[in-house]
């Protein structure tokens, strides 16, 4: 752990000590080191699951591939973040370079905690970084607005967490994750205990975003720069979700009975998003409510407590965060030489740029879940183990599905295909540099194919 730990914190003196002109090959050749020391996590030979254990930090299968795609998300932001931040004065860009860097750090102590306190601590601390990248480098004056919605829904949805919390710590004496399993559970039965229940999962509903608290999460993707719409869609999210799955364990005999309404809403959601990308004028905005869509079938599989739906969740999570990503990288090389997100402005751009059309078209491909990728995997295991526990599931998922692949298609028309608008006139040619990131979203997405059991979760 201390091996990825430590030199993530010592990017923070890179950043700040290397000279102006090797300020960004540095910090990128650094982290992509780290990313690639990350890699060796995967390989984990323990019996128990856990393995580089310490008093406070350890890794799972669960939450392996979510501390992986954290450190390889690092170089590809700092990638991406590197055309539009050229032009600020240099301390400036140190700063942006620190707060990912921050970030990042307070990611691995999060989804490393073997401590339920610490992981809310590092949970709440993810907000600063990602709320000053939002507040100071976002791109219209609106951003000021999706930050206060940003940081009042997630810190109003986490405040019952740390009550219940430390109700929980009262009574069973242990909040470490490797003994509460084993904890006797209480038989969960006043209206307190529904209300200690609830109180453990609206912080990750919202954070997830479960439809309905969903409001902050297009405001806060539109007005970020690339980089805190990559962080937010491919890491910020999963927090929710791998906060939800540890927590479920405890929650045991009561989520039977109290799931219904979260389940209900994650499904409904799916079918209101996506209606609601197929409308979208705004490029960023679409992919945002997408974000909304896919997240909702993983609420359900979480919910529903199978192995199956436990696996498609921590595999759509994986799946999801490489996809959006990418596409978010793609919108945000859109607007660099357009300077404008809405779609109809920009149509035909396969005649100018025919290899960044081939990005797009893999991109979007794999965002409406197309077989064999690993998007589909996670959402066959979702839909499968949500029939078996209803089948009148089965006409909202199926609807969702349908809607999600005409949204992405109708992406990919929009702006790829058509004829070339009159007043785009001259545009940059496509980068080595966009080239790379988006190589690097998408390689490792097809390479899972071959090896999916890194992102099964505790199923195998």
């Amino acid at each position: 752990m201390l091996k990825i730990l430590i030199p993530t914190l010592m990017l923070l003196p890179t950043a700040w000590l290397a000279p102006a002109k090797w300020l960004w090959p540095t910090t990128l050749s650094h982290s992509l080191v780290i990313a690639l020391a990350s890699l060796t996590w995967l390989k984990n030979t323990s019996e128990t699951g856990w393995s580089c254990l310490t008093p406070f930090m350890a890794t799972d299968p669960l939450s392996t591939p979510l501390l992986v795609l954290t450190c390889w998300l690092l170089p590809l932001m700092i990638l991406a973040s590197q055309n539009h931040t050229a032009l600020e004065p240099i301390n400036r860009q140190r700063t942006y370079i620190s707060l990912l860097t921050s970030l990042q750090v307070f990611l691995i102590m999060a989804l490393g905690a073997t401590e339920l306190l610490m992981f809310y601590v590092m949970f709440e601390a993810t907000l600063i970084p990602t709320l000053i990248i939002i507040t100071r480098w976002g791109n219209q004056a609106e951003r000021l607005n999706a930050g206060v919605y940003f940081l009042f829904y997630t810190l109003a949805g986490s405040l019952p967490l740390l009550v219940a919390l430390l109700l929980l710590q009262k009574d069973t004496g242990s909040l470490s994750l490797l003994t509460i399993q084993y904890a006797s559970s209480t038989p969960l039965s006043s209206y307190a205990d529904k209300i200690w229940w609830a109180g453990c999962l609206i912080a990750f509903l919202v954070k997830m975003p479960l439809y309905g608290a969903h409001l902050w999460l297009p405001k806060a993707h539109v007005e970020a720069p690339v980089a805190g719409s990559m962080v937010l869609a491919a890491v910020l999210l999963k927090l929710g979700g791998y906060g939800m799955i540890r927590m479920m364990a405890m929650l045991e005999p009561l989520t039977k009975e109290l799931s219904y309404p979260f389940i209900i809403l994650a499904l409904w959601g799916v079918i209101m998003t996506g209606s609601t990308c197929l409308r979208q004028t705004d490029l960023k905005s679409l992919i945002a409510y997408s974000s909304v869509s896919h997240m909702g079938l993983v609420v359900g599989g979480i919910l529903i407590q199978t192995p199956w739906g436990l696996a498609g969740a921590v595999i759509l999570m994986i799946a999801h965060g490489l996809t959006s990503s990418a596409l978010f990288c793609l919108a945000n090389t859109n607007y660099e030489r357009l300077h404008s997100r809405t779609m109809l402005l920009a149509r035909g751009l396969q005649m100018v740029l025919p290899l960044m059309a081939t990005w797009w078209f893999i991109a979007s491909l794999a965002n409406l879940a197309l077989p064999p990728l690993p998007n589909l995997m996670g959402e066959l295991l979702i839909i499968t183990s949500l029939f078996g526990w209803s089948w009148w599931t089965l006409v909202l998922t199926g609807a969702g599905t349908l809607i999600t692949a005409s949204y992405s298609l109708y992406m990919f028309l929009m702006t790829q295909r058509g004829p070339l608008p009159a007043h785009i006139i001259s545009l940059n040619p496509s980068y080595t540099r966009e080239h790379l990131v988006m190589a690097l979203h998408l390689l490792p997405l097809l390479l899972l194919i071959l090896k999916p059991e890194l992102v099964w979760g505790w199923t195998t």
